[in-house]
C-alpha cells in the first residue's frame, strides 16, 4: 500500500504547453510503458489529447467548469466526478468550458487490464484480485492506521485492508485494475 498527496506528486508540463500531469503511479514502473497508470491533470487551455494506441482511458472531472471532448462524428462534456471511458486511440480535442480545470486519468492496456471508476460516499473493501487507487474528493477516510484527507489518496497492488469514510460530507474516487 502506498500513499501520497497531490501536493507532493512530481510535475511534468505537457510538450504542447497547455497544462501539466502529477503520476500517481505506472505499473510496472518503466518509463515510457505500463499495464496501468493513474494521474491527476490539469488542463490549462484547449488542445489535442495524447494520443494512446491499445490503452483504454478512463478521466474524471474534479474541479473546473468543464471540458468538452471533440473528435470525428464525436462529442462528450465532462461533468463533475462523472467518469468518462474512452479508446485511447482516439482522436480528441478538449475545450475547456470555463477557467483551468483538473482531472483524474486512469489508463490501461486493453490487451491486459481493465479499469472502473466509481464515485461513493460508502464503505470500500477491495477485492484480493485488484489492484487500485482511492482519492479523497470531501471530508476523511480510515484505512488501516492512516487517515486521509482532501487531496489525499493511496494505490495498491492485490489486497489492502477496507477504506471507510468518518465524515459525513465523505467522497472518495475509486479505481479498480483488474487483470484480465
Amino acid at each position: 500500500m502506498h500513499f501520497f498527496s497531490l501536493l507532493d506528486l512530481p510535475v511534468s508540463s505537457w510538450k504542447n504547453g497547455g497544462g501539466e500531469t502529477r503520476e500517481i503511479c505506472r505499473i510496472p514502473p518503466v518509463p515510457g510503458d505500463f499495464f496501468w497508470r493513474a494521474s491527476i491533470a490539469t488542463i490549462a487551455r484547449d488542445g489535442d489529447f495524447s494520443c494512446f494506441p491499445g490503452v483504454d482511458r478512463i478521466i474524471t472531472l474534479l474541479s473546473g467548469d468543464g471540458v468538452e471532448l471533440s473528435g470525428k462524428d464525436f462529442h462528450h462534456r465532462l461533468s463533475l466526478h462523472s467518469p468518462f471511458h474512452f479508446a485511447g486511440e482516439q482522436t480528441l480535442v478538449a475545450h475547456l468550458c470555463g477557467g483551468v480545470s483538473m482531472d483524474f486519468n486512469i489508463m490501461t492496456r486493453r490487451d491486459s487490464h481493465r479499469a472502473t471508476v466509481a464515485v461513493v460516499a460508502k464503505t470500500q473493501i477491495p477485492a484480493a484480485v485488484t489492484d487500485g487507487v482511492a482519492y479523497v474528493l470531501r471530508g476523511r477516510w480510515q484505512t488501516a492506521n492512516r487517515m486521509l484527507s482532501v487531496g489525499e489518496g493511496m494505490w495498491w497492488q492485490s489486497q489492502v485492508p477496507a477504506i471507510i469514510p468518518q465524515s459525513d460530507d465523505a467522497l472518495l474516487l475509486y479505481a479498480a485494475i483488474i487483470v484480465r
